[in-house]
């Protein structure tokens, strides 16, 4: 019977404290990134460009056929940048808004959409950078025409939950590596 009375005040003194218990918050991983450094990529496909030595390129097939259409690892980023390309068919609106559309579908998510023209007359190399700010799939989509028969469409993925606030040292990294590339995209002739 002591023993239970001994206990009864001992946890009755260790629960009367004023101390109040703060959760701390979450943490995330620091990611070391290597400096900047571009080779120039180029293939069979109408196109080339100058990309991050940490990226590795994939070609993507359809069926069994060959396209150029390419699957980007993004490295020590986690993520993928899937670029598509068409001969185009239909007129270059067609093209453009179904890549308008796209980026329409993350405004829910989407805290911002900042879009930059690209208008590279010399090189025949139009288009649009789109960047999404806030909690969205993908926090960069952009494309490119030479306005009359070719168009890229690219769109980067990252493979974890959608946290800006957690990607955003990643996202400042890539915008440099895609502005590289953005300003150093040829159509081949």
């Amino acid at each position: 019977m002591k023993l239970i009375t001994y206990l009864i005040i001992l946890s009755s003194l260790v629960s009367c404290t004023n101390e109040t218990f703060v959760p701390k918050p979450p943490t995330y991983l620091r990611t070391e990134l290597p400096d900047h450094k571009y080779t120039t990529f180029s293939d069979n496909c109408d196109y080339s460009f100058d990309i991050s030595d940490i990226f590795k390129v994939e070609k993507m097939a359809n069926g069994s056929i060959e396209t150029c259409n390419k699957k980007i690892d993004l490295g020590p980023l986690n993520g993928t940048m899937y670029m598509r390309y068409w001969d185009m068919t239909e007129p270059l609106s067609y093209y453009v808004n179904n890549a308008n559309d796209e980026v329409d579908k993350h405004k829910l998510k989407a805290t911002n959409i900042i879009d930059k023209r690209i208008i590279r007359g010399e090189d025949r190399v139009f288009g649009t950078y789109f960047k999404l700010e806030g909690d969205v799939a993908t926090p960069f989509q952009f494309y490119l025409t030479d306005s009359t028969s070719k168009f890229i469409y690219c769109e980067i993925l990252f493979n974890s939950t959608p946290n800006y606030d957690s990607l955003i040292p990643s996202l400042d990294y890539l915008s440099i590596d895609i502005d590289k590339m953005l300003s150093s995209f040829k159509w081949k002739k």
